[in-house]
């Protein structure tokens, strides 16, 4: 069971949400349009329109939301910060932290427009060449995002980068054991081999913490060009090779069951092999791979929780849209291909 775009769980406050835009939002001209946008596997996303211009809403899911996931506060924030950076984000605009006015939390930022390869069907649609510029197009932008210097753009305190790791490996089985539906012995063996594994930090950086594809809205001409990388809402200050490591977890065709429409990498011969991604990766930013198994690992771990928690909103029927029947039935293979980099 999903709940229907229509109902009046998903449904805004139009009367509310108005009110709020006339106060914080100048260019708003007071008639609006609210309609959803389906693809995201977490926080509901809508485009608000006033007829002329267009925004980006975003809230934390309905039902059941692991403790520190889906900030949204912490998103507006690191958006902000980032806007007089290299590094392409939306204009960041507004944030409400008044449950009062939708139910939740939310952020406003500027729509970008552009496309976003997020289906098996756009990954196959691409020319091959795109599709491997695309893929280093991405890189660049990762390695632009770990280049910014935190302290520098009023995000010192975002997080604590000495012991990230052990607090990763740590919070996602806490996150486990928050959203879990059933028992399954992998997350067990998994948690154990990371601790195990577990190495210092290589570096400390802005974390954008879920770096994808489909996180990237590229450019409508020169569909090779970041405009804008979304999604911040698991940003912290940490060890940048963490991103790297989810990066290639959603380079494998596993992760498929987790996303809307099919696997767009694997749709498309152009887009390189993982192991080409990691190594431009380190000769872009100068970082050694030694350890990347472990975040590899990491990786897997972090979004098999990630899946169980939307399966659990699954399950009670507090998704929006639809597309959520598999995401379930990732969870084990995603688990296994972490314990192959640890065992």
């Amino acid at each position: 069971m999903t709940i229907d775009s229509g109902s009046d769980a998903a449904v805004l406050d139009r009367k509310a949400l108005s009110a709020f835009f006339d106060r914080h939002v100048p260019e708003f001209g007071g008639s609006m349009e609210v309609e959803p946008i389906f693809g995201g596997r977490s926080n509901l996303v809508y485009d608000v329109s006033d007829g002329i211009h267009h925004w980006i809403l975003r809230r934390p899911p309905l039902g059941l939301v692991a403790p520190s996931a889906n900030d949204i506060g912490r998103e507006d924030r690191v958006v902000e910060a980032l806007g007089p950076t290299s590094v392409p984000v939306a204009r960041a605009i507004a944030y409400c932290d008044d449950t009062g006015v939708i139910g939740a939390p939310f952020s406003v930022v500027s729509k970008v427009d552009g496309r976003v390869i997020r289906t098996a069907a756009d990954g196959a649609a691409l020319d091959p060449v795109d599709a491997g510029a695309i893929a280093e197009a991405l890189v660049v932008g990762l390695v632009a995002v770990h280049a910014v210097l935190y302290h520098d753009v009023g995000l010192g305190e975002l997080g604590r980068p000495k012991g990230f790791l052990e607090r990763q490996v740590s919070r996602w089985k806490s996150q486990w054991d928050h959203v879990a539906t059933r028992d399954l012995p992998e997350i067990d063996r998994l948690h154990k081999g990371l601790i195990a594994a577990t190495p210092d930090e290589s570096d400390a950086t802005i974390v954008h913490g879920d770096y994808r594809l489909d996180n990237t809205i590229l450019d409508r001409l020169d569909p090779t060009t970041l405009s804008a990388i979304v999604d911040w809402e698991m940003a912290t200050i940490g060890d940048p090779l963490a991103d790297l490591g989810l990066l290639l977890v959603y380079w494998d065709p596993v992760c498929a069951g987790i996303l809307p429409e099919g696997h767009a990498i694997g749709a498309n011969a152009g887009f390189p092999p993982m192991e080409q991604v990691a190594d431009l990766y380190s000769n872009l930013s100068g970082r050694g791979l030694d350890r990347l198994a472990f975040y590899r690992a990491l990786g897997y771990f972090k979004l098999a929780v990630i899946a169980e928690g939307i399966h659990n909103r699954f399950r009670e029927g507090l998704t929006v849209g639809g597309g959520f029947e598999t995401v379930g039935d990732a969870v084990t293979p995603l688990l296994h291909a972490g314990l192959r980099m640890v065992d």
